[in-house]
């Protein structure tokens, strides 16, 4: 507090429980403190906390000196609530698609992957996947965490998230099986202590609301929508996929037509994705393309030459609301929502009459994730995917060119084509750069990236999104 601040709005707010003081009266003064200087740096953590400076207050008023800048500038983005722009994330209402706990982190595909890379030879990708996933985690417990040291930035990440859950204790004996207690207790309480957990973890990274992925054509989700949507909380928004629609790929858009009772007819093509909307009200729309995604120039007609649309499994698009159940896995399971086929044909009709109209109509905007290799090591399952070193970034080019009034936000995986991805959304102003995605999810690569976009774009792009797939990394994947 300084001289000509208001000392009963102050104990009002302390009442109340506003800004830094959650807990009224007795906020404890430790945990409205400023961190000291010698814990902000680069390599720290950077957790949420609230500011304990009200914004009416006359410090906010005061000149900031060049020596204070790093400290005020530390403090304040320490602050600030996120919207995460795209995770993988579904709500406690969903059951099983609800990812939570220190089983699922530890058997993440990051770490499965780097788990197979100095695993022993007797233990195969066939032999692993075959076990439960219990049994999965303690290998990697053991392998990355015990016998291993864990510098690499996904196993920082599940000590970065432990201790921020009050786990230093458990994380320094070792004890796999105290911390597996500690998830026991939500769950011991059901639906309402999975809610608690998903609260505490919002609490704690600081999330004000995530954008979900949300297949409605995959029937494991789509029975949480209709005949009855779920309830579920504001912190969890939708964000739709779309990959046939942009694919082109009338087989599958047709199937999924008849199985719930609309024609093929491209008017009750629009009207299905109109009804889809209604029922999620999302964000956007969404695809991910894979890492040949090419499309002809518009004169050039046709599909794309020498491309074979795979992994689509016919049977499953029996059933109600389904594109396609493509994976036999969780749709939410790893990378498996992104093994849709979703190769662009910009001279399909699904595409130009169907979901650039209806973007249009709603204005909602297309999020395309560009650059995915599937299937690098097969074995590894979703853990074996890979990324190509270059994406055509012309095909992103000439959607944008084309289709003038729909908003297009883009993600690349490749670190090579970062620059021209800036280049391009400077030219397109329905272009928007969003997040460093999966293998560019790394803190050395993220401050390249984002000081790279900061000076070729000002503040037009969003820095970062989570792609969370586990509740728990949300902690993990803001703080660092």
């Amino acid at each position: 507090m300084v001289s000509g601040d208001n000392m009963i709005q102050l104990l009002v707010e302390m009442l109340q429980g506003d800004h830094a003081c959650t807990s009224g009266i007795v906020t404890s003064c430790q945990f409205i403190a400023e961190v000291p200087l010698h814990v902000q740096d680069s390599v720290t953590p950077l957790h949420y906390s609230v500011s304990p400076i009200p914004t009416d207050s006359s410090l906010m008023n005061r000149k900031v000196k060049a020596a204070d800048i790093h400290s005020v500038v530390w403090s304040e983005v320490r602050g600030q609530e996120v919207i995460d722009l795209h995770t993988h994330l579904l709500p406690p209402s969903h059951g099983a698609l609800c990812l939570w706990g220190i089983d699922e982190m530890l058997t993440y595909h990051y770490l499965v992957s780097e788990y197979f890379m100095t695993a022993p030879a007797d233990i195969t990708p066939e032999g692993f996947f075959a076990m439960n996933k219990n049994h999965q985690a303690n290998l990697i417990w053991e392998s990355l965490f015990i016998q291993r040291s864990p510098i690499s930035e996904a196993t920082r990440g599940v000590l970065t998230t432990l201790q921020a859950l009050g786990l230093q204790s458990d994380v320094d004996n070792r004890d796999l099986d105290s911390i597996r207690k500690f998830y026991d207790g939500f769950r011991e309480e059901g639906l309402k202590g999975v809610e608690k957990f998903v609260g505490e973890v919002y609490r704690i990274a600081g999330v004000r609301y995530a954008l979900m992925t949300n297949i409605p054509f995959d029937s494991n989700e789509a029975q949480h929508w209709r005949p009855m949507k779920k309830e579920y909380p504001e912190t969890f928004k939708s964000a739709l996929r779309v990959d046939p629609l942009l694919a082109g790929d009338r087989k599958t858009v047709e199937n999924a037509l008849r199985a719930s009772g609309y024609s093929t007819s491209l008017e009750d093509a629009r009207k299905y994705l109109h009804d889809w909307c209604d029922t999620m009200k999302p964000e956007y729309l969404m695809a991910s393309t894979p890492h040949d995604f090419s499309l002809p120039p518009s004169e050039g007609g046709g599909t794309l030459s020498g491309v074979t649309k795979k992994g689509v499994n016919e049977s499953s698009l029996q059933s109600p609301f389904a594109f396609a159940d493509l994976t036999g896995n969780d749709c939410n399971d790893c990378e498996a929502t992104d093994n849709l086929p979703s190769i662009i044909n910009e001279t399909s009709d699904f595409l130009t009459e169907v979901l650039m109209p209806v973007c249009e109509e709603r204005d909602l905007p297309l999020a395309l994730k560009i650059g995915a290799h599937r299937s690098v090591n097969p074995a590894l399952l979703s853990a074996g995917d890979g990324l190509v070193a270059f994406a055509d970034t012309n095909s992103l080019a000439r959607l944008c060119g084309r289709f003038p009034k729909v908003r297009f936000l883009a993600t690349f995986l490749s670190r090579n084509n970062q620059q021209e991805a800036c280049v391009l959304a400077s030219k397109f102003r329905n272009l928007h750069i969003y997040g460093c995605w999966w293998f560019c999810n790394n803190p050395s690569i993220i401050k390249e990236i984002t000081q790279m976009r900061v000076e070729m774009l000002g503040t037009a792009f969003t820095a970062q999104h989570s792609d969370a797939r586990v509740v728990d990394q949300l902690i993990y994947k803001w703080s660092h």
